[in-house]
């Protein structure tokens, strides 16, 4: 018998018995994606290595006292940012860099403790049972690693140059996205069955499928590459559209003037952004490919959905770059990405299901 002024869940209708698992796991996912813009603040304010060491307990608290925050800015003097960019910083203009950086590193650990907090209760509930559990089991590990990934990135800045790996930041970028993509799966897929459409009348399912599948991918490399630009800043040169230095696609000669020709991927400032825009086109079309193939089916209303989010966020990327990248449009573009994950996860796993 519950106790009073408890709901005893094990007695709910089946439909609605994960529903509390359900709500928990969006609000996970809404935190995740606050994290992604407060990261992206962190990184536009240049103020990721204004915390030079890694301590995930005693790192909650921020400085307490004069003391302590002299401390603090005498480590951050230490480092190739501050000697190359910022020497002769006030200390409270590095109170701004850092709270920043302690603020998107709070927001880690509380993300850490919304999620296993609930989980060991739903657990001893009995609502997390088979393969949900190791399902959300694995989320819990990919979030402790994506915390170690973070230090990583930031431990890239701290000796022998003056801002982090765009490698590293890229990496970082998109494994939080992935943990949002799948956090999101695994919530739409504790639905009540009365909640899910009947299958789409397609008349080529696997096509629709493929798309949702094309689109999904795209759309994280899409992110992964955002990544590489924002480490670069490479939003910052060859600022008109649609063309880049008077040519739509450049000599191939300045697309690859690095050697090995790999490096230009990932280090040539023209070549990244260059490839950014063009999975920008890619994703366009492939989403106005998916809204052509889905007519008439059940799933035309999401496809509907991805074409507007996805233009939306195309004309947020063109903003940021001809503006030279403010800090408000270049948020909302970083938001934007989430909610375009948000909707190709939701409709590629809806298209697997048949629903």
């Amino acid at each position: 018998m519950a106790l009073s002024g408890t709901v005893d869940l094990s007695r709910a209708p089946a439909t609605d018995r994960l529903r509390p698992v359900r709500l928990w796991l969006y609000a996970v996912a809404a935190l995740i994606v606050l994290m992604v813009v407060v990261g992206g603040a962190t990184r536009l304010t240049e103020s990721g290595l204004s915390i030079t060491e890694w301590k995930p307990v005693t790192g909650t608290l921020p400085p307490l006292g004069e003391a302590a925050w002299q401390a603090e800015f005498e480590k951050y003097q230490q480092i190739p940012q501050y000697q190359q960019i910022n020497r002769g910083m006030s200390l409270d203009e590095f109170r701004t860099i850092f709270w920043w950086e302690w603020g998107h590193r709070l927001l880690g650990r509380l993300i850490g403790f919304v999620f296993l907090l609930p989980f060991l209760y739903f657990l001893w509930r009995g609502l997390v049972t088979g393969p949900l559990r190791w399902k959300l089991g694995g989320l819990f590990l990919l979030g402790g690693l994506q915390g170690a990934v973070g230090w990583w990135m930031v431990a890239s800045g701290l000796v022998g140059r003056v801002d982090v790996s765009q490698y590293r930041l890229a990496t970082h970028l998109t494994l939080a996205c992935v943990i949002l993509a799948a956090t999101v799966a695994v919530a739409d897929g504790l639905r009540p069955a009365g909640a899910r459409p009947a299958a789409p009348r397609l008349s080529a399912p696997a096509l629709g499928v493929w798309l949702a599948w094309a689109l999904f991918v795209a759309v994280l490399l899409q992110i992964f590459l955002g990544g590489l630009v924002a480490g670069l800043d490479a939003g910052l040169t060859y600022t008109t559209w649609p063309l880049m230095d008077g040519h739509f696609i450049p000599p191939a000669e300045n697309l690859l003037v690095q050697q090995p020709a790999w490096r230009n991927l990932f280090e040539n400032v023209l070549t990244v952004q260059f490839n950014h825009r063009m999975m920008a086109y890619t994703v366009l079309a492939l989403v106005v490919a998916n809204w052509l193939a889905l007519r008439g089916s059940a799933a035309s209303g999401r496809a509907t959905w991805l074409v507007g989010l996805v233009t939306a966020q195309a004309l947020l990327g063109i903003l940021t770059l001809i503006h030279q990248v403010p800090i408000d449009i270049a948020l909302a573009h970083q938001f934007g990405a989430t909610l375009v994950l948000i909707a190709a996860t939701v409709h590629l796993r809806r298209m697997r299901v048949g629903g």
